[in-house]
């Protein structure tokens, strides 16, 4: 900050993020320290290269101004990165009441005895931030680039991970904390999903375990009448009458041959 007695100027240097074929802009913050008017001026030695907004102006006792310094984009990088741009900020107590359309050049002349204070003001210009490194999308080919719920409901995989980013970064801005509770909500709702299709899938195999029961049971009934038609066909006539054979149903189905035909239908159907 400038130690002048007229005006405090914050920052002293010109600090530009430099990228190519990009405007750049600084801002600087003049403070009048007086009770009386203040009218400032800003040079350059390279006025092409930068525009100045306002380049001009009146600070008002005991207050505030600030400028915009906007360099021009560049087609090319200066060698390792050095500027030997130079700024002037001029100053000069003026009449109280005047405005900064009655500002001109002979109040800060010198010569004519006026007392101008000027403060010189470096360029310098600055690599922008480095990317964040990707995230991996998987180690394995193939595999989903992002996280999944499990049977249980526990999140896992690169979803995860982003969840834990969003708390770490939650500092950063209420655009972060946006972000991850917009996270938190998706990921929560996938993981009811998965618990219902989960429930869903149980009551289905129920069902079809008990209707496998119920088929067993009447393939057994089928299997009693089969018997006695067997039975029929193979009985022997005797004194004009159908009769169940016994011994050859018994012979057929590996039971007693003098078991009769009412405990053999019972044994076949347990």
């Amino acid at each position: 900050m400038s130690t002048g007695d007229l005006l405090s100027i914050e920052p002293l240097e010109l600090k530009f993020i430099f990228e190519l074929k990009k405007q750049i802009s600084c801002s600087l913050q003049l403070s009048n320290k007086t009770d009386s008017y203040v009218a400032f001026k800003v040079k350059t030695t390279n006025p092409k290269k930068y525009c100045v907004r306002p380049n001009t102006g009146i600070v008002l006792p005991r207050s505030t101004c600030d400028v915009i310094v906007t360099m021009q984009a560049q087609k090319e990088a200066p060698a390792d990165m050095q500027c030997k741009d130079k700024f002037l900020l001029q100053s000069v107590r003026v009449e109280d009441g005047i405005a900064a359309k009655d500002i001109t050049a002979e109040m800060f002349n010198k010569e004519a005895g006026h007392v101008v204070e000027e403060c010189k003001l470096r360029v310098l210009y600055v690599s922008p931030p480095q990317p964040p490194s990707p995230v991996p999308e998987g180690s394995e080919e193939g595999s989903s680039p992002r996280g999944s719920v499990s049977d249980n409901g526990n999140i896992s995989g690169a979803d995860s991970a982003a969840v834990t980013r969003a708390f770490a970064e939650r500092h950063d801005g209420p655009e972060k904390s946006v972000e991850a509770k917009a996270l938190i909500s998706r990921l929560t709702d996938e993981k009811n999903n998965a618990i219902q299709q989960n429930n869903k899938l149980r009551q289905e195999l129920d069902m079809l375990r008990r209707e496998s029961s119920k088929s067993r049971g009447g393939v057994s009934m089928v299997i009693v009448i089969l018997i006695g038609l067997l039975g029929i066909i193979i009985g022997n006539e005797d004194e004009g009458q159908n009769r169940l054979n016994p011994v050859g149903v018994g012979v057929f189905l590996g039971v007693d041959n003098n078991m009769d035909i009412e405990t053999l239908v019972e044994s076949v159907g347990q």
